[in-house]
């Protein structure tokens, strides 16, 4: 482990006698407090809307029978000519039929193409041909097809939601009959039919699509988003307050007959070691914005060590060490009992150290010594450390008096100030290990009334520690992801 150095501030002891006990004026207090860190996260809030309704108004719509046909037809087969010394000549007549049939549509299917919505429409075509010449009494084929309702969803930056449908399809067996050596087919009739069909399955799927409530559900996310996250309960509690600021939207994918929109919130994110701090105000759904989000949890946790909290480490660490002597140069062994000490916050950044001492030297007899040493320290640490060591070595006082010669001499030693700093900084660290220990417990996921909100931690990266006026802060940046589903109860 890193030996501290300390930094020392003697005040004037004065004393003008071993028995003698001078008041002395100690460091004034920082009244400065330390900050609550702000950074920009993106939070990750897919929202899904059910595309069933857009089947189900379809099958209702669009009717089983797409059309019949039952006509008379002149010329089923065109007139026969042979060619005869040179002459086309005609040795048959146009041969007449009835036509009968009809085209039917199986159970639609909707799945997911790219971005593109696909509704399946499957055709079937059966169609026969009466009386043909007197010749047949009926000839029937059959036919099928495949129509593709392709769809694309729009969302507007005022949230409402619009539908793009091209519609496509084609025979995958076209229907027709063979007659004297020749096909007949239908296509060019059953096209025609179909496409007051198609217009029909473009005009239900736009309207459908526009009847997706997606700003309801992003408004409510928007609001509940407004909120004060628990990281750590106690000793210390940690908050983090997250404050919206706007709304990304980077496209949509569809899975079954839910559609999956790619949202994320972008938002303010607090941190707070104190009780649970007020919920911020929540502002009206932002318009939309289209950018694909990138979800990041981006949190300075502010590792506060309050200066109560720290006395009774320092006293602990003093009255272990008066069990045996202080041996100081030129002097020897000198018996030393240390008082309640004295801990908080000093300008420029320093922390004051006060302890009362009672100090006798061995050799000698007489009234011991008694005084107080007011430390101050710079405290300071190496990037990524959490080892704290204190410097900006300053020594002042009143070095007159025999008693105030030795509480410098005290103060000096190899041994005071390295004991101080030591249960300091090994109290920091750990410190930290705890709070990272409760923090990843802490978080996870959760249920917040409709909402799941799960939080992943995947490292924590250590600031510069300064000494504030509520207590020594060492900032930890905490990175990760948070992810927030609606879910509300059924």
């Amino acid at each position: 482990m890193i030996r501290p150095t300390i930094a020392l501030f003697l005040l004037p002891a004065a004393l003008a006698a071993c028995d003698r006990r001078t008041d002395v004026e100690p460091p004034p207090r920082a009244t400065d407090q330390a900050p609550s860190p702000t950074q920009t996260s993106l939070i990750a809030v897919p929202i899904n809307a059910s595309i069933a309704p857009l089947r189900q108004e379809l099958e209702r719509a669009v009717p089983r029978t797409l059309w019949t046909i039952n006509r008379r037809e002149q010329a089923c087969m065109a007139p026969q000519r042979v060619k005869v010394f040179g002459k086309r000549v005609k040795v048959t007549p146009a041969i007449p039929c009835t036509i009968v049939g009809q085209v039917t549509r199986g159970p639609l299917r909707l799945r997911g193409e790219g971005d593109e919505i696909v509704v399946d429409v499957p055709i079937h075509a059966r169609i026969s041909a009466r009386d043909v010449g007197g010749v047949l009494k009926g000839e029937t084929a059959t036919g099928a097809a495949m129509a593709h309702a392709r769809v694309r969803i729009e969302l507007t930056p005022d949230w409402r939601t619009r539908g793009k449908a091209r519609i496509s399809y084609g025979w995958t067996r076209a229907p027709g009959i063979d007659f004297l050596g020749k096909r007949i087919t239908f296509t060019d009739e059953a096209d025609a039919k179909l496409k007051p069909v198609v217009r029909d399955v473009e005009g239900i799927v736009n309207r459908e699509i526009a009847r997706l409530d997606i700003r309801k559900q992003a408004a409510d996310v928007w609001r509940q988003s407004f909120t004060t996250l628990e990281l750590n309960h106690q000793n210390p509690p940690v908050w983090m307050r997250v404050t919206p600021q706007r709304i990304l939207y980077g496209g949509y994918r569809l899975d079954g007959q839910r559609i999956n929109l790619n949202l994320g919130i972008e938002g303010v994110t607090e941190t707070f070691v104190s009780d649970r701090p007020a919920d911020p105000s929540p502002t009206p759904l932002p318009k939309l914005v289209r950018q694909a989000p990138k979800p990041h949890l981006d949190v300075r946790v502010p590792v506060i060590a309050d200066y109560a909290q720290l006395q009774p480490v320092v006293d602990r660490a003093l009255a272990k060490r008066a069990t045996r002597p202080f041996v100081l140069p030129k002097l020897g062994p000198m018996d030393v009992k240390f008082g309640p000490s004295t801990i908080y916050g000093a300008p420029g950044g320093r922390i004051a150290v006060g302890v009362d001492v009672e100090a006798k030297l061995e050799a000698r007899t007489g009234t011991p010594t008694h005084g107080r040493i007011w430390m101050t320290a710079i405290p300071r640490n190496e990037p990524g450390s959490a080892q704290v060591r204190f410097a900006d070595l300053v020594v002042n006082g009143d070095s007159d008096g025999v008693g105030g010669d030795l509480l410098i001499l005290i103060g000096r030693s190899e041994e005071f100030a390295p004991l101080i700093a030591d249960a300091l900084s090994q109290n920091f660290t750990r410190d930290l290990d705890e709070l990272q220990g409760k923090i990843r417990s802490a978080v996870g996921q959760r249920r917040e009334g409709a909402f799941v909100i799960r939080t992943t931690v995947d490292g924590f990266a250590i600031g510069e520690i300064k000494a504030y006026g509520n207590g020594l802060y060492l900032p930890v940046q905490m990175t990760g992801g948070t992810s927030i589903d609606y879910r509300p109860a059924k």
